[in-house]
C-alpha cells in the first residue's frame, strides 16, 4: 500500500452499499488501485478518500468513479474488471464504458467488456454483418463472439447458433476417430462449449443443442449449405485455407450475421500454406458491412503474465 498524504481527494457517493461493492472483496479492488498508483485509500460510508501525489490522485480518482458508475448500471467490478481498467489508464485517461456495449440476457446478467477493444468489438458485432476479431489469445475474442450469438437466440433474434473451427489437429479426417459425431468433434470445439455454458448453463444448451439450436461443427461441415437466421461464429480461422474461408463467407444467408475469429500470427496450416484469414482480410475489410477489430498484447484478459508473454514474443518477431 502507498504511503499517506497530508492532502487528500474526497469523492463522494450517494450509495453506501455501491461503495462496498467498489471496494470489491476483501478491499481487492482497492488494493489494486493503491498498488497501481502509489496512493493509500480509505472508504468510509459513502465517499473514497485519496491519499497521494496530486497526478497519481487524479487517475486513482478517475479509475474509482468508472467502477462506480459501472455498478450503478449494473455492471460487476471484479479484480480482474479493476485490473483492466488500470492497464487501460497506462495509454491516457479512461474513457466511460458505453452502456450499449454489453451483451443482455434474458435471465442472467450482462455481459459487459474488460477493455475498450472489447467494447469497439462488441458494438461492431451490433452493427455489421460480418465481423473479423483478430489478435492474441486471451483478448475474449472468441467468447465475447460466442456470448453475443447466444444471447441473439436466447431473446428470439435468431433461430440457430452455429459454430466451426478448421479441425486441423485431425486433419479434417474425422472419419477416422472413434465414436459418434459429437464424441469426434467436441474435443476439437471445448472452448465453444466452454462459452455457451457460462453464459446459458448447461441444461439450457444441452436442450438447446437437441432441438437443433446450436451447433458446433468442423468448418469443413459448412460446404454446400446456405446459412439463414444464424449466428456463426468461425473460430481460429487463421487455420482454414483460402478455399475454406471463401467457402465458408459465401454460405451467409438471409438474417445472418458472421464473427471470425484467429490470430494471423498462429496459423498451423502446413508447407507454409496461406491462410485464410489473412487473406480475408485483405481484400474484404474495405466492403461496406464488414469490419475487422485488431487486439492486441495490452487487451489481454486472462493472467497479467499472459499478455507480458505475448508482448515478448510479438517483439521478437519484429527483430
Amino acid at each position: 500500500m502507498g504511503a499517506r498524504k497530508t492532502k487528500a481527494d474526497i469523492v463522494e457517493f450517494g450509495n453506501a452499499d455501491l461503495v462496498k461493492d467498489l471496494c470489491g472483496p476483501g478491499h481487492a479492488n482497492l488494493a489494486l488501485i493503491e498498488q497501481a498508483f502509489s496512493v493509500y485509500l480509505e472508504a468510509p460510508g459513502s465517499s473514497v478518500i485519496i491519499n497521494g501525489k496530486p497526478a497519481e490522485r487524479k487517475r486513482a480518482s478517475a479509475i474509482i468513479k468508472e467502477i462506480y458508475s459501472r455498478l450503478e448500471r449494473g455492471w460487476p467490478c471484479n479484480p480482474p474488471d479493476v485490473k483492466a481498467l488500470i492497464a487501460e489508464s497506462a495509454d491516457g485517461e479512461i474513457a466511460s464504458a458505453s452502456f450499449s456495449a454489453i451483451i443482455p440476457f434474458p435471465r442472467r446478467k450482462p455481459i459487459v467488456p474488460k477493455t475498450k477493444m472489447q467494447e469497439h468489438f462488441i458494438n461492431s458485432l451490433r452493427d455489421n454483418t460480418i465481423i473479423f476479431g483478430v489478435g492474441p489469445a486471451g483478448t475474449g475474442k472468441t467468447f465475447l463472439a460466442t456470448a453475443y450469438g447466444a444471447s441473439l437466440l436466447a431473446r428470439g433474434e435468431i433461430q440457430r447458433f452455429i459454430a466451426c473451427r478448421p479441425a486441423l489437429e485431425a486433419g479434417e479426417k474425422l472419419g477416422f476417430l472413434p465414436g459418434d459425431m459429437n464424441e469426434k468433434v467436441d474435443p476439437y470445439l471445448q472452448p465453444i462449449w466452454d462459452a455457451l455454458n457460462m453464459v446459458l448453463g448447461h441444461n439450457e444448451v444441452e436442450r438447446r443443442r437437441e432441438n437443433g439450436d446450436i451447433e458446433v461443427a468442423p468448418l469443413a461441415f459448412m460446404r454446400g449449405r446456405t446459412l439463414a437466421n444464424a449466428f456463426v461464429v468461425i473460430d481460429e480461422a487463421q487455420n482454414a485455407t483460402i478455399p475454406q474461408m471463401k467457402m465458408v463467407l459465401t454460405r451467409l444467408g438471409e438474417n445472418a450475421k458472421y464473427a471470425v475469429t484467429g490470430d494471423p500470427s498462429q496459423s498451423d496450416l502446413p508447407g507454409n500454406q496461406p491462410s485464410g484469414l489473412g487473406h480475408a482480410l485483405s481484400i474484404l475489410e474495405d466492403i461496406d458491412d464488414i469490419d475487422a477489430i485488431r487486439f492486441s498484447a495490452k487487451d489481454v484478459v486472462r493472467h497479467p503474465l499472459v499478455g507480458k508473454i505475448v508482448s515478448a514474443y510479438e517483439k521478437d518477431a519484429q527483430n
